[in-house]
């Protein structure tokens, strides 16, 4: 009896948490967005790149749902389109950069020693030069283009996951699973592959889900300032560039993709941040 209590009393408790309604209405605007970017060539919609001359600043209306841009284009197939521009720089950008830094970083964490030190010092160079001013190099020298621009931003976030991935791997690296393996004899390549990147993967892609939207209003941005994806290709940043001169008289033309961006990005920093607490590594976690 005394055993029972004892076992029942270390037993530990297990807490159930509900889901918050903001995730699930998270998920639900970005799959929104997400399919309607993917499936947009299917959908009903305007050409987003003809112009309708007899929509030019029109307000909404039933065959212009969003109403239409200073040329009469369509602002609702523009803003779907652009979807397809930003998301697709968020996450091929972040993408490269979690693949490049992420390998690096395990290296770095792994190993120590001179490797670690010529990779830091790499990263802290990259982490010093300024972002906007190597964007503005690589448009300037090959051009403002959609393959430029992410290569680009690339670029930029791969020291951030050179870091994200080392610190991660070094708590790793000491757990008593990698350290048996170690004593057993395993080459490091198979403890990196088998035993390190499994647990690295999961803070690194929650980590990856908040640069997506971060990239997404950096490519707005360019895109605002006449860096990032040149026109007709309808682009989120490029639509709010083109209403700003009627700002006053026809706001709609900027705030309708502003908003989506907003929600967007919103949705995409709120759904990361939950996986990132939920994932984090800890040292009392060991």
């Amino acid at each position: 009896m005394p055993e029972t209590l004892a076992a029942t009393a270390a037993a530990p408790r297990i807490r159930l948490t509900r889901t918050p309604w903001g995730w699930w209405v998270a998920w639900t605007w970005l799959g929104a967005v997400v399919l309607a970017a993917v499936f947009a060539p299917l959908l009903p919609l305007w050409d987003p790149t003809i112009p309708d001359y007899r929509a030019v600043f029109s307000g909404i209306t039933p065959s212009h749902w969003l109403g239409g841009d200073t040329l009469g284009r369509d602002t609702f197939s523009r803003v779907v389109y652009g979807a397809r521009a930003s998301l697709l720089v968020g996450i091929c950008a972040v993408g490269i950069g979690a693949i490049v830094g992420g390998v690096l970083g395990m290296i770095a964490g792994y190993f120590g020693g001179r490797t670690e030190r010529v990779l830091a010092w790499v990263t802290d160079v990259v982490l010093a030069f300024p972002g906007l001013v190597l964007i503005i190099a690589i448009v300037a020298i090959l051009g403002a283009s959609l393959p430029h621009l992410i290569g680009g931003l690339a670029i930029l976030s791969v020291p951030t996951f050179i870091r994200l991935t080392r610190a991660t791997t070094l708590v790793v690296a000491q757990r008593e699973y990698v350290q048996a393996a170690r004593a057993y004899g395993c080459r490091p390549l198979r403890i990196i592959a088998k035993e390190i990147t499994p647990n690295v993967v999961l803070p690194v892609a929650a980590y990856a889900f908040i640069m997506i939207g971060t990239f997404i209003v950096v490519e707005g941005s360019l895109s605002f300032l006449g860096l990032g994806i040149p026109p007709p290709t309808p682009s989120w940043g490029g639509m709010i560039a083109g209403g700003r001169a009627e700002l006053l008289r026809y706001p709609h033309i900027s705030l309708f993709p502003a908003a989506v961006m907003f929600l967007t990005v919103l949705s995409i920093n709120y759904i990361g941040e939950r996986t990132r607490k939920q994932f984090e590594v800890k040292e009392s976690n060991l």
